[in-house]
């Protein structure tokens, strides 16, 4: 009798299991300000890492691919763009956000003019397509620059607006990160701003005993400030499915 039990348990676990919806996968591409750190880089954050906060991993996997130092043409011709097309599926998504480091013209390897910066974007564009997948563009998140006067100043120029152009002409999701984190930083001030950046003052933390002024890298509060951003943006584009997959906290955010 209890092996008869047994049976029908097992049978009734595998066809439960066999029921589930497959995971949504999302992969994301990008610079330092999206990527994941190790615990010995704390406090850095990007908001790639704290993205799944807002999210119920049983129903969605979230691989971040994003890494410091890498701009469109950098990522592409390091492999690591072909590297995450090969391992896309039908119904996949591919948050994509460069711009911090396409701008750097004395970074030769880095640097990528505004048009062929274009020209990338619309080509990772094309690749995830092809692969029957969706792209999803992330204007760049800002560094936090203000004037003596308090006065925002942006230092990202023509880039966020050549993203938005691709994102119209091919007609693909854009959430405009660099828009939003603007405001953000506006709304709060020269002030207030400061912790979300990676600014320390010296003995503050351990791994920085002589203080830190970085005001492109986030700490854990920036990160997941940026991260509820991208959700906010998410949930007003009404990305489907992704938006069945949040979870309580980003109710929270929508509140």
């Amino acid at each position: 009798m209890k092996s008869v039990y047994f049976y029908f348990l097992i049978v009734g676990l595998f066809v439960t299991a066999c029921s589930q919806p497959p995971k949504v996968r999302l992969f994301m591409a990008g610079d330092s300000t999206m990527q994941s750190y190790k615990e010995s880089e704390t406090p850095m954050r990007g908001w790639g890492q704290c993205f799944p906060h807002f999210f119920d991993t049983t129903k969605i996997e979230i691989i971040n691919r994003a890494i410091g130092g890498r701009s469109t043409k950098k990522f592409k011709k390091e492999g690591r763009w072909d590297d995450l097309v090969a391992q896309l599926q039908e119904g996949d998504f591919v948050f994509i956000q460069f711009g911090h480091n396409d701008a750097s013209r004395n970074k030769p390897d880095r640097y990528t003019p505004p048009e062929d910066y274009k020209r990338y974007l619309r080509q990772f564009v094309k690749d995830v397509r092809s692969k029957d997948a969706i792209p999803v563009l992330c204007t760049p998140v800002v560094m936090r620059r203000f004037t003596e006067d308090g006065n925002f100043k942006d230092g990202h120029g023509a880039y966020p607006g050549k993203m938005r152009e691709v994102a119209m002409e091919e007609d693909v999701f854009l959430i405009d990160m660099h828009k939003r984190s603007m405001q953000l930083i506006v709304d709060l001030g020269p002030d207030a701003s400061v912790d979300y950046y990676m600014n320390l003052k010296p003995g503050e933390h351990f791994a920085f005993p002589d203080g830190k002024s970085d005001n492109t890298h986030m700490q854990q509060r920036g990160a997941m400030a940026m991260a509820r951003i991208a959700v906010e943006g998410l949930l007003d584009k009404q990305i489907m499915p992704l938006v069945n997959c949040l979870n309580g906290n980003a109710v929270e955010t929508a509140q």
